[in-house]
């Protein structure tokens, strides 16, 4: 059974888990993105509804602030936008100037991403993002922290696309509450958040979850039993 059946079965699942993957060329067979998007995170809309396929930076450039966390360079009337957008944050008090460098980014050179349903990808995800109720999130939590890749990080974590880059470059697992925009863009309802895991310690996470299910499942019986 794959790891994208066990998660979706182990934490019954409302949407299929994406894989995302940022490599030098596009894979042969999978197709370009039809139409960009106005977010980033809208691919993972698409990808979770059970659309394969890839991006370059041009499909990014309608979201500054993702193409920003993907380490994509902008165009002058993009950058411009961005900076707009940080400034307007800033002065809703939304974000403190000082936190910006402080916001995790791709370091690496953008070529192409790939998105798909975790249970259809053909690669080796460099994150795999999974959406769910916060119970649900509650158990892949505690089975990152069983595997040992638990983040330290905040929640918050705002814009939700830096969980990609954060999680990459710790190689480790991230619970993301959602930004506004994020929200608005993929249409997740208001009682669901994120957990970014990095794709190579996805199988460490699985394997340690069914033990914590059954575990929850089992306490569960317990508590209520002295509540009655």
């Amino acid at each position: 059974m794959s790891a994208a059946t066990n998660l979706s079965d182990l934490l019954g699942l409302r949407t299929q888990p994406v894989a995302v993957k940022f490599q030098d060329a596009p894979p042969a067979g999978t197709p370009r993105i039809d139409k960009p998007a106005l977010s980033g995170c809208t691919y993972w809309k698409y990808a979770a509804d059970g659309r394969t396929f890839y991006t370059e930076a041009s499909d990014h450039f309608g979201c500054p602030i993702g193409s920003y966390t993907h380490g994509i360079d902008l165009p002058p009337d993009k950058a411009k936008e961005l900076e707009g957008l940080v400034g307007t944050m800033v002065q809703l008090q939304y974000l403190r100037m000082e936190e910006v460098p402080g916001i995790p980014r791709r370091k690496e050179p953008f070529r192409v991403v790939v998105y798909a349903p975790l249970a259809d990808a053909k690669f080796q995800p460099d994150v795999v993002l999974v959406s769910g109720n916060a119970k649900q999130m509650m158990l892949l939590g505690e089975a990152t922290h069983a595997a040992g890749i638990a983040s330290d990080s905040s929640l918050v974590g705002r814009p939700t696309c830096a969980a990609i880059p954060a999680v990459m470059q710790s190689g480790r697992a991230a619970s993301n509450l959602g930004c506004i925009g994020n929200r608005v863009y993929t249409e997740m309802p208001d009682d669901e958040l994120y957990f970014a895991i990095a794709g190579p310690r996805l199988d460490a996470v699985v394997d340690k979850l069914r033990n914590i299910v059954n575990a929850n499942r089992e306490l569960e019986k317990y508590h209520r039993g002295r509540v009655a």
